[in-house]
């Protein structure tokens, strides 16, 4: 025990996690003043308390403040939308009210329209059947002179035709035939190249006159003086320069005359009525006389057009 204590004491082991003795930590004044410190940390906590009070007390108020933002923008977005109704609904009216007035103009211009259109109707259907009668009675005076002409001229031909149908020749001097040689015949027959005139007509008289159509040739024209019947472009029976489409055979001759549709025509014409009598010659014409008369009388009408340059587009 004694021994023990008069041992010298060996310097203390700091102990882990104790603090160093005061006298090792040299601490400035201030730093250690236990005033200082507890007067420092109370007035950090209570700026920091009065922040947070502050802030928590600004929450509120600026969301009402936005609240009333809202309100005052959603009025003023009202009002702006219901002027620009207003005005889109005054343009709307305007508008209307345009239509209305342009459809009552339409209106009227419509009914005057359908006025004028009755009256022009009543106009033009009382104009028609004022024509239609006018016409009527020109020719009920047509017909009248007509029948008054036929009764006049057609009694003598009738009469001529009567008695060449007792008994049908080809004799020209009987006095029927003889006028229709002298008065349609001749004259359709008679072109400026006399000679082959001549042979042309005997030719029909005895219904041995062929006429054929030619193959188109383009030849040129070339005017000589003398008649070229082997040439395409000069008709034999007038002497003229035509297109001919058709060439004549005289009975059995071998000679081709090349005639223009002019004469061709004429010669037609006049072949069709010799047919045509030949055809009643032979008794294969079975109607009364006056359906045939009025068939010769036909017949010697398209002479008389032949003859003045009339005929159809084909010849």
């Amino acid at each position: 025990m004694d021994s023990a204590r008069l041992q010298p004491a060996s310097p203390p082991q700091p102990d882990q996690g104790l603090p160093p003795p005061l006298a090792a930590v040299p601490v400035p004044w201030k730093s250690t003043d236990p005033c200082q410190s507890h007067r420092e940390f109370p007035g950090a906590l209570v700026e920091t308390s009065a922040g947070e009070e502050a802030q928590g007390q600004e929450g509120p108020a600026a969301a009402q403040l936005d609240v009333l933002r809202l309100r005052s923008s959603s009025m003023e977005i009202r009002e702006k939308g219901s002027e620009f109704l207003k005005e889109e609904l005054h343009r709307a009216q305007k508008e209307l009210k345009l239509k209305d007035e342009e459809c009552e103009r339409l209106s009227k211009v419509r009914e005057q329209l359908e006025q004028e259109l009755e009256e022009l109707t009543a106009s033009l259907f009382e104009e028609a059947h004022k024509m239609v009668r006018e016409a009527n009675m020109k020719q009920a005076a047509s017909e009248k002179q007509l029948k008054e002409a036929r009764g006049k001229v057609d009694t003598v031909l009738f009469a001529e035709f009567q008695a060449w149908r007792e008994s049908p020749t080809l004799d020209k001097t009987c006095p029927f035939l003889e006028r229709v040689y002298r008065e349609d015949v001749g004259p359709c027959l008679d072109f400026t190249m006399q000679e082959l005139s001549v042979l042309v007509r005997a030719a029909v008289e005895d219904n041995t006159l062929t006429i054929e159509p030619v193959a188109s040739q383009t030849l040129p024209a070339v005017k000589v003086a003398e008649v070229d019947c082997s040439s395409t472009n000069t008709c034999a029976l007038s002497g003229l320069t035509r297109t001919c489409r058709h060439r004549i055979r005289l009975g059995d001759s071998k000679s081709h005359y090349y005639i223009s549709p002019s004469s061709r025509a004429r010669i037609t014409a006049v072949c069709n009525f010799f047919t045509y009598i030949r055809y009643i010659q032979q008794g294969l014409v079975r109607q009364d006389a006056e359906p045939m008369f009025w068939e010769i009388m036909r017949l010697r009408k398209e002479m008389s057009l032949a003859k003045l340059g009339f005929f159809p587009q084909e010849a």
